[in-house]
């Protein structure tokens, strides 16, 4: 079997993986990062986003051997170097921009995405931003409002749903 060899979340790592074989299955798999969830195998939901080479990807629509020699960050990567969450994660408890948690992992890489790309996107911006993910317990308003606190913006005035 072929050995897959990446950087992720700034270490470098590699293990076997069949040309079959999705980066998301090798994540979870060999390399023992769970963060990354499997949600549909459609590509609908968004839970399997990760970052490869800085661009937002579903790691359910890329071979692991295509991220050979690439940078990849899971949300085990996104907490600050002494463990503390980082600003995004920390908007999302503090907005409770979750509930089951299911999503949790694809909607803080997506917004991480967003706000690189975007830093003081609109509540339109971020919606819009957020369509390749689904949530099925929050109805989106919270994740906004923590999205739009993690970019440093004030929240009161969205909208109650």
């Amino acid at each position: 079997m072929p050995t897959v060899s990446m950087t992720v979340n700034g270490k470098p790592t590699s293990g076997e993986a069949e040309g079959r074989t999705l980066l998301v299955d090798f994540l979870r798999g060999p390399l023992g990062l769970t963060g990354t969830h499997i949600g549909c195998d459609t590509s609908q939901c968004g839970a399997c986003i990760v970052h490869v080479d800085g661009e937002a990807v579903k790691a359910c629509t890329m071979f692991a051997a295509e991220a050979d020699g690439a940078e990849v960050q899971t949300i085990e990567g996104m907490a600050n170097a002494d463990g503390s969450l980082s600003v995004i994660q920390q908007a999302f408890q503090d907005h409770h921009g979750l509930q089951c948690g299911f999503c949790t992992p694809g909607m803080v890489m997506s917004a991480a995405a967003l706000l690189k790309d975007n830093p003081k996107p609109t509540e339109t911006e971020i919606r819009d931003y957020l369509e390749g993910n689904i949530c099925r317990c929050t109805g989106y308003h919270n994740i906004v409002k923590a999205i739009m606190a993690a970019s440093g913006q004030d929240v009161s005035a969205i909208a109650a749903e």
